[in-house]
């Protein structure tokens, strides 16, 4: 489900709740509080789009079907998604809260709360965010992750499509790993049906940033690379 919030370049929040009552009251309050609301019912909802959408604040409950709000969290993470978190729960002792800092969470909210106290949490999150964007190196270059774009070392900025942002912000986030097609085609391209798109978006991002910045490892998969000549 997707609520549009009236304001024109609202801030985008995810909202992972299985709750549907829960949920759809918090939209509708979060809406009219000017942001734009994605609802995900389950974790593995909120995990997908968490990895291909950008998010300026996330709400996340701890108990959710499918996955777990921390091992979503904890996922997210593992992927470089540091968009500020906010945990849902009903389980409000100093062990729960630490684990779900130790999680990944920046905010941990008890229920039952007040909506005004939910409001502030969430733009406190976003005021200690900043307007600065997170960014990754690529050798000398770098992943402006706000933005979706790269930055080369003379300043040049070069814009990238969601789905190539997506797949070298996961290579960038673990330079020393390799990645398998199957792995990649799993975290960013999650409803195609075939590995060969992984193989197509790597040529996008050669065409644009140059043929050494994808790296391939023959016989198991893709890792970052350097820039190079384009």
């Amino acid at each position: 489900m997707t609520g549009r919030g009236q304001t024109t370049g609202a801030a985008r929040l995810l909202l992972v709740e299985d709750d549907r009552e829960l949920g759809g009251m918090l939209a509708e309050v979060l809406q009219q509080e000017g942001y734009h609301v994605d609802v995900a019912g389950d974790g593995q909802r909120g995990l997908h789009l968490g990895l291909t959408r950008q998010y300026d604040v996330l709400v996340i409950d701890r108990r959710l079907p499918v996955l777990d709000g921390l091992d979503l969290l904890g996922r997210l993470r593992s992927r470089a998604v540091r968009t500020p978190a906010l945990v849902l729960t009903a389980m409000g002792t100093v062990h729960d809260r630490v684990d779900g800092l130790d999680a990944g969470a920046d905010d941990y909210l008890v229920k039952p709360f007040l909506l005004e106290e939910l409001s502030a949490r969430l733009r406190a999150l976003r005021r200690r965010a900043g307007d600065a964007a997170d960014t990754l190196p690529i050798g000398s270059a770098r992943l402006l992750v706000g933005h979706r774009v790269v930055e080369l070392p003379d300043g040049e900025k070069i814009a990238l499509a969601a789905r190539e942002f997506l797949l070298l912000w996961v290579l960038a986030a673990h330079p020393g790993i390799v990645y398998s097609r199957a792995e990649l085609r799993r975290t960013v391209f999650e409803e195609a049906p075939a590995l060969s798109i992984v193989d197509t978006y790597v040529y996008y991002l050669r065409r644009k940033l140059g043929r050494r910045v994808v790296r391939t490892v023959r016989g198991f998969g893709y890792q970052l690379g350097t820039l190079g000549e384009r």
